[in-house]
């Protein structure tokens, strides 16, 4: 039986990486870390973002990186330990969408998905592992409702989370003897700007935002902090015996 423990209890003074954390969940997550007492290095591809992020935020530290690049999981991770001297909490929390029919997927869309959506996460994880035992700590990975679902059109980004939530499960029984624990949150809409990014239209946003309204039980779309607060809440002391768990976080939508 596994009896390893964190060195610290509480949130205040652990250390926090979280990707993609320059808008939307990844900086309402390095807020909510750093509102409870946490040191977050928060992760992104533009300086300026980040900065945004950390504004006024004395706990946050902006470090520009390509979760991609070559080296890079090594170096945030070093950059973590020489800020701060451990690591407790991983969210691998970055992703892109670039829909597109069966049909018309090219080498210029799969590329970039499973390099960011999938790869990556795993890289970090992997870099992050002998900080994360020492510290008794936790991966958090960041998945979608919709990969539970088929998804015409964007089939790829749907099946690089659902492959992220069979690392995730994988990794929790993996993992769980090195005091590792692992689990992921499943957003449904959530109010981010990842449909501009992705490069929709404002009447197909505003189309989808009503098509996801229309299937959201509770009948709003999501907050960022919504989600922030379910990842601060399965990386909690409190949930030190939850691992393993992909907790959708959607308003019902996956249900109904």
């Amino acid at each position: 039986m596994n009896t390893h423990t964190t060195a610290h209890s509480t949130t205040a003074d652990r250390v926090v990486v979280v990707t993609g954390a320059g808008t939307g969940i990844g900086r309402a997550t390095a807020h909510a870390f750093a509102d409870e007492g946490a040191h977050v290095l928060a992760v992104g591809r533009r300086a300026e973002p980040l900065h945004e992020t950390a504004a006024g935020r004395g706990r946050i530290t902006p470090l520009v990186a390509d979760i991609t690049a070559g080296g890079e999981p090594a170096r945030i991770v070093g950059s973590a330990l020489e800020l701060h001297g451990r690591l407790d909490v991983l969210v691998n929390n970055a992703g892109i969408v670039r829909s597109g029919a069966l049909a018309t997927l090219d080498p210029g869309l799969i590329a970039p998905q499973i390099a960011t959506n999938l790869v990556a996460p795993l890289l970090l994880a992997q870099a992050a592992l002998p900080s994360l035992e020492a510290s008794g700590g936790v991966i958090v990975n960041v998945s979608t409702s919709v990969g539970q679902r088929g998804w015409p059109g964007n089939s790829l980004y749907a099946a690089t989370k659902s492959a992220l939530e069979t690392l995730t499960r994988s990794w929790a029984v993996e993992l769980a003897p090195r005091g590792v624990r692992v689990a992921a949150v499943a957003p449904g809409a959530i109010e981010t700007p990842i449909g501009e990014h992705q490069g929709l239209t404002p009447q197909r946003l505003a189309a989808l935002r009503a098509w996801q309204l229309a299937h959201t039980p509770l009948g709003r779309i999501g907050r960022p902090e919504d989600v922030a607060r379910a990842i601060t809440h399965l990386a909690a002391a409190a949930a030190s015996f939850v691992t393993g768990v992909v907790l959708p976080v959607d308003g019902g939508a996956v249900v109904a």
